[in-house]
């Protein structure tokens, strides 16, 4: 069966076409069926079965709770579930206690009467933008050539491939250094990395609280505002406000983020603008020395997801439990030891005056528009093969992405065509915080454009 919206969805479980029960049993079953059993970590069926039959009932007895009612989700291995220890992709917390209550998103969703299936691979401690795992595997990305793997982006792989190869609707991420916006782009789906503080982190394992975001992997940008409403415990407005791209104003950054960028990939991105233009939307093309700025400073005092990063895990990473992690995480923790407290201060404070400058150089109503990522997704052999070519790839991956968490925007990767070998190429819309509605809507038209 193709690959269905959560809008689809909701129009077959609200009519009474489709039951909740029988979707959860095909969506179990396509999971446990699937090829690829590096996707998932658990799958909740006992739990899956009983929400499903209790939105079954609501929707016979006509209460249903609104658009979201009965259609599954998958949650990245860093949510609180109860019952289940929360592994963050790492099997030295295999044996911790188990959560003594969902996170606060997670109660929010079930309050909207969405089933839970389980929770979704990623990156070990989310530390990683390409997705490895060699605990529990690295899915594979569902665009890969015959006979190839590529890799699904990280740090929320699992979401991504799962979203991409039709086995659920929508799965919930975390972005820290674009570890929702990836993903999306590299599977050729919906990302939407919300403004951080929008929802509740409570129940959600960290790795840098000056940078973590939470946001859904989806089919489609409605289908992002109906979660996003959700997890603000709102109802779903049926429709996002009506943007005409003719009334939208775009600037493209001249700054960093097409630098060194495939041929194929500032084609497909070329072509998403030169639609932009012909549909009658304002594009002004500009230099942001803020965008330098970041990697200058990052270069003087190290980033701040490494300090961060580095005090949670610094028993583990200086403990026996490291030999029981990948060695790359450990490595890319260990730095933060280097990081000074006045290194960390300063770069709090030049955060803010960047901020700022950036802001000042916007136009009122104007979004950012750049190509999620400079390249399409690679081979994973070659990436475990070489250590400095892991290291390499993840910093190329990162580099546009990781300018929206540090200046606080808020973003939308939305697929805008293919690269190299047919693989899939993301356009990236940004907003400055706070501007979430306005970013989704824009988004939405670019994406019927596109489309």
């Amino acid at each position: 069966m193709p690959p269905r919206s959560i809008a689809q969805l909701s129009v077959l479980l609200q009519s009474g076409s489709l039951d909740p029960v029988d979707l959860v049993e095909e969506t179990l079953t396509g999971i446990a069926r699937h090829s690829d059993q590096s996707i998932f970590t658990s799958v909740t069926a006992t739990r899956a079965r009983a929400e499903a039959e209790a939105a079954s009932k609501r929707l016979r007895d006509g209460r249903s709770r609104g658009v979201l009612d009965g259609i599954p989700v998958a949650w990245k291995d860093l949510f609180d579930l109860e019952g289940l220890p929360t592994t963050a992709g790492s099997r030295v917390l295999r044996e911790s206690a188990p959560a003594t209550r969902d996170a606060a998103v997670v109660r929010a969703l079930v309050e909207a009467g969405m089933v839970s299936i389980g929770r979704v691979n990623m990156s070990e401690f989310a530390f990683s933008g390409l997705g490895i795992n060699p605990h529990f595997g690295t899915p594979r990305n569902p665009a890969s050539p015959a006979g190839e793997h590529r890799i699904p982006g990280g740090s929320s792989s699992g979401s991504g491939v799962a979203v991409a190869a039709g086995l659920v609707p929508v799965s919930i991420g975390t972005d820290t250094g674009g570890s929702v916006r990836i993903p999306a782009a590299f599977n050729g789906v919906v990302g939407y990395k919300a403004t951080r503080g929008r929802y509740s982190m409570k129940g959600v394992f960290p790795l840098a609280k000056s940078l973590d975001s939470l946001g859904p992997l989806c089919r489609t940008v409605q289908d992002a505002a109906w979660i996003d409403a959700a997890m603000r415990g709102l109802s779903a407005a049926d429709v996002l406000p009506r943007f005409d791209p003719a009334g939208l104003s775009f600037v493209i950054p001249e700054t960093v983020v097409l630098d060194g960028a495939e041929a194929a990939v500032v084609s497909a991105f070329e072509a998403a603008a030169e639609r932009l233009a012909r549909a009658g939307a304002r594009i002004r093309r500009v230099a942001f020395p803020e965008f330098s700025a970041i990697f200058d400073l990052m270069a003087r005092h190290g980033a701040l997801v490494t300090a961060e990063a580095f005090v949670l895990h610094r028993a583990r990473i200086t403990g026996p439990e490291a030999a029981d992690m990948d060695p790359r995480v450990v490595k890319r923790t260990l730095l933060g030891e280097k990081i000074s407290l006045s290194d960390y201060v300063e770069t709090l404070a030049a955060r803010e005056r960047l901020i700022a400058s950036f802001e000042a150089r916007l136009g009122p109503e104007e979004l950012l528009l750049s190509p999620t990522l400079p390249h399409v997704a690679p081979q994973l052999q070659p990436l475990l093969d070489d250590e400095s070519r892991f290291f390499h790839m993840n910093g190329k991956t990162l580099r546009n992405t990781l300018i929206g968490n540090f200046l606080d925007w808020c973003c939308v990767s939305l697929p805008c065509g293919m690269g190299t070998d047919s693989m899939p190429v993301g356009l990236l819309v940004s907003a400055p915080k706070g501007s979430d509605e306005t970013l989704l809507a824009a988004a939405s038209a670019l994406e019927a454009l596109l489309d």
